[in-house]
This record gives C-alpha cells, sequence and structure tokens, in this order.
C-alpha cells in the first residue's frame, strides 16, 4: 500500500511538471505585467516589460504587448513637443490594446492614415472617467503640449465616481502571494480556462451561507415605472458624477473629446453633451454597420477591423483639426 501511495504521488509531480512544461513551451498562460502605484497616485503597468497576453483557454488570442518607459502599453515612448502634433488616446482596456500586437494598434492605425502625428496611448484595463481625469491632471504639464486628447467614455460604468480614490483590488494582485502563484505558468493557466471555478464558486456560497443564513431572496419583475426611474437616475448619477469630475480636476473643451458608442448610450446624455459644449466622437454606428465582425469571437474588445473603424473616425477628425 505505502508502495502505491508512493508511486501515485512520483507520477502526480511528474504529470505536473510535465504539464507545466507543456504550458510555458506553447505560451497558453496569460503573461500579464506587473503594476504599481506611481508616486502621483496614478495605477498603471511598471515601465518597460515585454510579454505575451493571452485568451482563451486554446490560445485563441496571442499577442505581443510593450509596456514603455511611462508605464503603458505602447510602440512608442511619450514625448510631447510645442513643435508636433501629438494626439493622446486615454481609456480602459479598449485602449490599451492587449488584445492585438502593440505595433498595429488603434494610435498606430491613425498614425499610418495620417503621417507626421504622434499618437500616445494611455491605456489601462479598468480605468473609469475619475481614474482618466486624474491622470491628466497629476501630469498637466504633458497633457498641455499635447493637441488633442480622446477620452474613452462608457456611459453604464465610466461615471460611477464623483472623485478619484486609489482603488485597491488590482493592486491586490500584485500581493506576495499572488506573485508566487503566478509563477507557475501551469495554475495561471488552469484559473484562466476555469478549473478552479468549482472551488471559488463553493467557498463563496459557504461564506454567503454563513454571513446570511436562510432562503434566498426572490425579486420580483420590475414594471415599466421602475425601469425607467432607474434611468432617470442612472442619468442624473452621470451627469453630476461627470461635472463634479470636470470641475475637479479640469476639462478643456476646446482640445478633448468623448469617445462614444452612440447605440447604447442615451439621446438625454448626448444631448446634455451637445448643450454644455462637450465634444464627442461617435463610433456606435460605424462599428453596427459593418459587414465584418469588429470583436473578438470570444471577447467583446475591438478585432483588428473594430480597430480600424475606431482609427478612421478619429483620423477624420485630426484631418479638420489640422
Amino acid at each position: 500500500m505505502k508502495k502505491l501511495v508512493f508511486k501515485i504521488g512520483i507520477y502526480t509531480i511528474l504529470l505536473l511538471i510535465a504539464l507545466e512544461i507543456w504550458v510555458r513551451v506553447f505560451h497558453l498562460a496569460k503573461d500579464t505585467p506587473n503594476r504599481y502605484l506611481d508616486e502621483n497616485k496614478v495605477e498603471k503597468w511598471m515601465p518597460n516589460q515585454n510579454g505575451y497576453a493571452v485568451t482563451g483557454n486554446r490560445r485563441q488570442n496571442f499577442s505581443a504587448y510593450h509596456i514603455n518607459a511611462f508605464g503603458y502599453n505602447s510602440y512608442r515612448e511619450f514625448n510631447p513637443s510645442r513643435e508636433g502634433f501629438e494626439l493622446a488616446l486615454v481609456g480602459d482596456s479598449f485602449i490599451e490594446g492587449f488584445h492585438q500586437n502593440y505595433y498595429q494598434s488603434i494610435g498606430k492605425k491613425i498614425e499610418n492614415k495620417i503621417p507626421g502625428i504622434e499618437v500616445y496611448e494611455y491605456g489601462y484595463a479598468g480605468y473609469d472617467m475619475a481614474d482618466q481625469l486624474h491622470l491628466i491632471h497629476q501630469y498637466a504639464d504633458q497633457f498641455k503640449l499635447i493637441d488633442v486628447v480622446v477620452l474613452g467614455l462608457k456611459y453604464n460604468n465610466d461615471l460611477t465616481r464623483a472623485v478619484y480614490e486609489v482603488e485597491g483590488y488590482r493592486l491586490a494582485l500584485e500581493s506576495p502571494l499572488n506573485k508566487l502563484l503566478k509563477k507557475s505558468k501551469l495554475l495561471v493557466y488552469g484559473k484562466s480556462i476555469g478549473i478552479f471555478s468549482p472551488i471559488q464558486d463553493f467557498i463563496y456560497t459557504t461564506r454567503n451561507l454563513m454571513v446570511n443564513p436562510g432562503p434566498p431572496i426572490k425579486s420580483s419583475a420590475l414594471d415599466i415605472s421602475s425601469v425607467e426611474t432607474n434611468e432617470e437616475e442612472l442619468l442624473k448619477r452621470n451627469i453630476k458624477n461627470l461635472e463634479s469630475l470636470m470641475s475637479l480636476y479640469g476639462f478643456d473643451k476646446e482640445k478633448f473629446y468623448f469617445l462614444i458608442d452612440e447605440t447604447v448610450t442615451p439621446t438625454s446624455f448626448i444631448q446634455y453633451l451637445k448643450e454644455n459644449k462637450v465634444q464627442f466622437i461617435t463610433i456606435g454606428a460605424e462599428l453596427k454597420n459593418s459587414t465584418k465582425n469588429t470583436t473578438l469571437i470570444y471577447d467583446h474588445h475591438w478585432n483588428n477591423n473594430g480597430r480600424e473603424i475606431v482609427a478612421q473616425k478619429i483620423a477624420n477628425l485630426l484631418e479638420k483639426k489640422r
């Protein structure tokens, strides 16, 4: 019996080692760069990192990233000047662009369409409007030299805060324990394809039952009037938070533009932007009417065609500005 247990243990260890090697050789696991909070309390990636972003359990998406000296995924360094013409793209994972090689980014596509300009991509997964305006405010001297700034804005989730505060849930991923676990690519791969989800769900459910014992509370269906009320409340909250952020961190209406999908943004909010002379670029109709897919098959992020459409829409604006 002891020999059997010993052999099972040895074979298990050898199997895990073989799987670890297999995952590393074929680059199946996510190679996420390290993140940090800089001296201005701006959360971003640790500078000067290179690697490959992987999505899907069969490596459906495999793309190279390059974190520049300023802490963002970009093919170039950020060196704005008074002489040149520079565009800044600020936003979340859609601007960050880990789903495509960094040298095929939206910024690079814009540069290819308009030679002579430089595009700086300040993209970081999870950024909302508070993160974006805080970043611009903290590096005001740099952004003063940039001619046009485009900020990604998702109506449903980018205006939930009226003031910027450091949120630790992403930085918690840089804990010593997580860093140690990330050294095993097999563990990273297993987590990404959901192997550990049943265990995590069990722990979460057990913890909730201990805190809130008893049968789950069933929610009744919302009637039309309550839905309309929620939409009105959301509109008021978003406008109030946006006004607070613009007041606290500054907003240059001459050179700042929101990048919005007007097909999923209420017309009342778009009307508010127009009435307050806040400039914006719409991309929804072009993405929706494209004869080719504009998002990844397994993900809602833009694919190469989607990025081309967005880049062209921004390039059209720049042609008028220059």
